[in-house]
């Protein structure tokens, strides 16, 4: 089921990017961020205020300070009570600038959190909008095993008890890495692809029936982890059933659609003295090989197609 709207605390934005925080508001690392949007307040500091959103961090940058530099301190002292007198969350200022006194006073008498960073203005909103997006994405939860296998990612997926976290084990011992066993979180990225990882309470742990729960981490070390992973392929993992039709040529790429993304799609019959952890390496390999350009059942039927032209010119 979708997952109720996402937030994002202040203090783990100021984490990521090593900001400097020059005042700070009451609680403000547990400040909720709602929105991906940030605003540069050159006209709220010009006093229009119309369309002013104050759930978005405010950014000031160059062409800001120097306006503000302009005026004299009576009216920068009018401009920032106006402008701090709502509640926003945070004002950030750019390329390692110095906020003006008056900047600071009203920070103070408002209680309104002032942070900084040396990067550049566009660099630094790029940067931030696509993290916020990613983090404030719609988010679902899929049962399943997410791995990373020679750099694809692959959603194995399939019913309870067919042997998903077994493969993964498996998979785990050729040096392939596990994001997510049992409980998969998946969103769509700023880049129209979908991330998974797995929910902070059970990341690098599996379930296995008769043995229980291990730590991934501690048995494979941390190289055999990864906390997330675009999602490139879902396999399906079914029972094999007699008098079922299987794809045996591939000719006809199947897909699935999650959160809106079109991701390849494929379903591996289970059985007896298959090993499908070799199976899934080769579905990953050729997954990888598709993407760039190389179809081995396409290839393969142009050959023949070529062949029978051949003798029929032959027999011609």
């Amino acid at each position: 089921m979708p997952q109720k709207p996402k937030s994002v605390k202040l203090g783990s934005v100021i984490r990521e990017f090593g900001l400097e925080v020059l005042h700070a508001g009451p609680d403000y690392e547990n400040l909720p961020l709602h929105t991906l949007d940030v605003n540069r307040p050159g006209l709220p500091l010009a006093g229009f205020f119309e369309y002013f959103d104050t759930e978005r961090l405010l950014i000031i940058g160059l062409t800001e300070a120097t306006y503000t530099a302009q005026m004299t301190p009576a009216q920068r002292r009018e401009s920032f009570e106006r402008l701090l007198s709502y509640p926003v969350p945070a004002l950030i200022y750019t390329r390692g600038i110095e906020p003006s006194p008056e900047c600071m006073e009203m920070a103070r008498k408002f209680g309104r959190t002032v942070l900084r960073t040396p990067a550049q203005t566009s660099s630094f909103i790029s940067a931030l909008i696509s993290s916020l997006a990613n983090q404030l994405a719609p988010c679902i939860t899929r049962s399943g095993v997410m791995m990373e296998i020679y750099g694809e990612g692959v959603l194995l997926q399939g019913e309870s008890g067919v042997g998903k976290s077994e493969v993964a084990i498996g998979l785990i011992k050729r040096g392939h890495r596990l994001i997510a066993d049992d409980a998969v979180e998946l969103r769509q990225s700023s880049r129209g692809t979908l991330l998974a990882n797995a929910p902070e309470l059970i990341a690098h742990y599996m379930e296995l029936r008769g043995i229980g729960v291990i730590d991934i981490s501690q048995l494979y070390g941390i190289a055999a982890i990864k906390p997330y992973q675009q999602v490139d392929m879902v396999v399906t993992l079914e029972p094999w059933k007699e008098g079922a039709v299987y794809d045996r040529m591939g000719l006809e790429v199947s897909y699935t659609h999650i959160l809106g993304v079109k991701i390849p799609a494929t379903t591996i019959p289970v059985k007896p003295g298959r090993d499908l952890a070799s199976i899934i390496e080769v579905a990953a390999m050729n997954n990888r090989n598709r993407k760039m350009g190389h179809n081995a059942a396409l290839e393969l039927t142009h050959r023949m197609d070529e062949l029978f032209a051949r003798k029929n010119t032959g027999e011609e």
